[in-house]
């Protein structure tokens, strides 16, 4: 396959670190902060890092029309061009995943490994319908119903009901105050995206990280990326959706390790 045509970067990028390039794909409705935030200057210490700011995300204006996963990805290869990185294995979370996925289908020769997260290749029932109520609820305006929603969904058991009402309140205000302004249709994009003709023909090296008490992406849509992609590799972490915030340290290491070991 040839190499495809530099595309100008649009979207807001961040650049962090030096060593091997990194590139990061953020959750829907989140941001590249939002989501690598508390593993960003621990990356950025081994690895020159580079993310974008999707749509409705960070600095980058809302988008008039549907997002496409493959403009996203071509759009994070488009930062690293921008960057000066060449080449780069992708860390993808949540929808980040198939944004990841696309990105080494679409420029398997920069692509050097995969680290997906909470992911998925295509919605199963669950995930089309929480993707649908969080678009509708985000569509709406309703900024303290959103947080709401989301942090029931997100968060796993154990650090859901081990927050004391307080600290419960003062979470939700600041998911309200964050909420990415693109969320609805970045959710959109949840319901609709589906890369499992890509997962076959991935010759790099993948892992994939399952996160054992999630409510939104189910461990079954995690097994199924790690059973389809060529000898990808299959790690569990007790969390819900959110393991840079539940465990932050073991979700590290587990990337780490494995970027360390497959990407020099």
């Amino acid at each position: 396959m040839s190499p495809r045509p530099l595309l100008a970067p649009t979207f807001a990028r961040t650049r962090l670190g030096s060593g091997p390039g990194l590139l990061l794909a953020h959750g829907a409705g989140s941001s590249l902060a939002g989501t690598y935030g508390p593993v960003l200057e621990a990356l950025a210490a081994r690895y020159t890092v580079v993310g974008i700011d999707y749509p409705g995300s960070g600095d980058t204006p809302r988008s008039a029309t549907a997002l496409s996963v493959d403009d996203l990805a071509d759009q994070l290869v488009a930062a690293a061009d921008a960057e000066g990185v060449d080449r780069f294995a992708v860390s993808g979370y949540s929808l980040g995943g198939p944004v990841a996925i696309r990105t080494a289908t679409r420029h398997p020769e920069r692509v050097t490994a995969l680290v997906l997260t909470a992911s998925f290749p295509h919605r199963d029932n669950r995930l089309a319908l929480a993707s649908s109520v969080w678009s509708k609820i985000a569509a709406s305006g309703d900024r303290e119903l959103l947080a709401e929603f989301q942090l029931m969904m997100a968060l796993g058991t154990q650090a859901l009901e081990s927050m004391p009402a307080d600290q419960l309140q003062q979470t939700l205000g600041y998911v309200a105050a964050t909420a990415a302004d693109g969320s609805s249709e970045q959710t959109d994009l949840v319901g609709q995206v589906d890369v499992r003709d890509d997962l076959a023909g991935l010759k790099v090296p993948t892992l994939v990280v399952s996160t054992t008490d999630d409510r939104l992406t189910s461990t079954a849509l995690h097994r199924r990326l790690a059973e389809t992609i060529p000898d990808a590799q299959l790690a569990e972490i007790a969390t819900g959706h959110l393991p840079m915030l539940e465990r932050t340290e073991e979700w590290l290491q587990l990337v780490t390790d494995f970027l360390d070991k497959h990407h020099a």
